[in-house]
């Protein structure tokens, strides 16, 4: 039985509800694709078939920090996107592209990979968002991928064996890194600082967006887990 080590508090935000959004993370966290990094276990070809989906997801990814960097109204919040959107493109991409290599995925099959469902919808949610939303609605549409990879990549690093799955290692240290939860963090205390002192009828609107969202990560690691793509 999985008994999830304790964590720190990086969720802890005004939008950040866990009478209704926890369970989703909870059921993220015990997701067989997720166990299976944990442990070892999770087959090539599952995980194959991620890569290429998350790195389609990416490419649209740094879009929305993009637009986030052009909506963002003071230098400290352009600099915080534009480092994200570094940080996604040369280092968080260059993870799959390394993985790709070593298994045997040639650059130009990644690039021709076709959205998944999954993929499709949840990238249009956040693009719809980036592109109409205001700088908050970008922060709470994108909180859920941030602050779930990092929470995972937290406790899967708590569950130390020993170095008994170098398979997985390298994506564990990625997002368990201090550098990408210190991301989330600044991310966190961004949406509150940008909503302070809203009533809580301004605030719903936000927290339907973190909920969406935090639904597609489910739907992505259940994408991920049954190599599910169109069926026509």
């Amino acid at each position: 039985m999985y008994h999830q080590p304790p964590l720190p508090d990086i969720a802890d935000s005004s939008i950040v509800e866990p009478g209704w959004a926890q369970p989703i993370w909870d059921r993220e966290l015990k997701h067989p694709f997720v166990r299976g990094l944990a442990d070892g276990t999770l087959s090539i070809d599952r995980f194959r078939f991620y890569l290429a989906q998350d790195y389609l997801f990416l490419i649209e990814y740094c879009r929305v920090f993009a637009l986030a960097a052009a909506k963002a109204r003071d230098r400290q919040t352009i600099g915080l996107f534009t480092r994200l959107l570094d940080e996604t493109l040369n280092s968080e991409m260059q993870l799959h592209r390394d993985y790709c290599q070593r298994l045997g995925i040639a650059q130009s099959d990644l690039e021709g990979t076709v959205p998944a469902p999954i993929i499709h919808g949840y990238t249009r949610h956040l693009l719809t968002v980036a592109y109409s939303g205001s700088i908050a609605d970008i922060v709470a549409a994108v909180l859920p991928c941030q602050l779930g990879y990092a929470e995972i990549g937290m406790a899967l690093a708590g569950e130390d064996r020993g170095g008994a799955n170098p398979k997985y290692a390298e994506w564990i240290r990625t997002y368990s890194s201090q550098e990408f939860v210190a991301g989330a963090e600044k991310l966190s205390s961004l949406v509150d600082d940008l909503t302070a002192g809203w009533p809580a009828r301004e605030l719903a609107y936000l927290e339907t967006l973190f909920l969406t969202s935090s639904r597609y990560e489910y739907l992505f690691w259940e994408m991920a887990w049954t190599q599910s793509s169109w069926p026509l």
